[in-house]
C-alpha cells in the first residue's frame, strides 16, 4: 500500500493553505503505487539531484510546488513552497540561468530546506 509521509515542516507547511489548494496539490501529484518507478516519476515530474545520487521530485500545481522523494515504496514530502518563495529564492541566491531544477540541484541552500525537513521526518 502506497504511503504519502510529510515531515512536521512540509506538514505544517500544507496545513496554512486553504483546503482547495489542498486538494489541487494532491490531485496534481496522483501518485499511484505502480507509478513509483524512476522513469515514470521523472516523465510526470521535475527532478532535482543531488551529488551523491539523491534525487527529489517537484511536482507543480497553480501556485505551490511539492518536493518529494521516494523511501521504501512510500512518497516522502519535503517541502511545500509556493512558487514566489522560490523565485525569490532563486533571486536572492544568484543562481545561474538554465532551468529551475537545474538550478535548485545546485543550491546548498535549497538542499539545506530539505535537510532541515528531514530531520522532522517520522516514520513508524
Amino acid at each position: 500500500m502506497l504511503q504519502i509521509v510529510f515531515n512536521d515542516i512540509s506538514a505544517a507547511e500544507l496545513s496554512v493553505l486553504p483546503t482547495k489548494i489542498q486538494f489541487q496539490l494532491f490531485e496534481a501529484m496522483d501518485i499511484k503505487p505502480g507509478d513509483l518507478e524512476e522513469a515514470l516519476l521523472e516523465k510526470k515530474f521535475g527532478v532535482l539531484e543531488r551529488s551523491g545520487g539523491r534525487k527529489l521530485y517537484r511536482c507543480r500545481a497553480g501556485d505551490h510546488r511539492i518536493y518529494f522523494g521516494v523511501k521504501d515504496g512510500n512518497v516522502r514530502v519535503h517541502r511545500v513552497l509556493n512558487k514566489n518563495t522560490f523565485a525569490d529564492f532563486l533571486y536572492r541566491s544568484n543562481l545561474p540561468g538554465g532551468g529551475e531544477d537545474e538550478a535548485l540541484s545546485q543550491s546548498k541552500n535549497f538542499w539545506k530546506l530539505i535537510d532541515e525537513g528531514d530531520k522532522t521526518l517520522k516514520t513508524a
